[in-house]
């Protein structure tokens, strides 16, 4: 099971294919190319490895298809964590204010006339 960078979305393909008893990413190129679905070897190996961050619904019916599944087997949508509610007086919910997250401008001194 490989995961975003979020951890929101789970990417179950290679638990889904190990369950079918296919543990090699060539494995599964046949049966795409059965369905009707020709990539390439590294296309299928990315698919198998990495979480897509697009997913063609062709591309997904045949491997519910090929698998006996639903979408839901193959792709775990989990809750984000909540992000820190901003007040109205500009403090986060974790107490700091927020000008102490933001950078100070710098500040540019020229020496005047008199000075040099």
């Amino acid at each position: 099971m490989t995961s975003n960078s979020d951890d929101q979305v789970h990417w179950n393909l290679r638990a889904v294919m190990a369950a079918a008893g296919m543990f090699q990413t060539t494995d599964l190129r046949g049966p795409l190319q059965a369905q009707g679905v020709h990539l390439s070897r590294e296309q299928v190996f990315r698919l198998v490895t990495k979480t897509p961050d697009r997913l063609n619904l062709t591309v997904l019916a045949a491997l519910c298809r090929i698998f006996s599944c639903s979408p839901n087997d193959l792709i775990e949508v989990r809750a984000a964590a909540p992000a820190a509610k901003r007040r109205a007086n500009g403090t986060t919910s974790t107490g700091g204010a927020i000008a102490e997250l933001r950078p100070i401008p710098a500040r540019i001194h020229r020496p005047s006339p008199d000075q040099t």
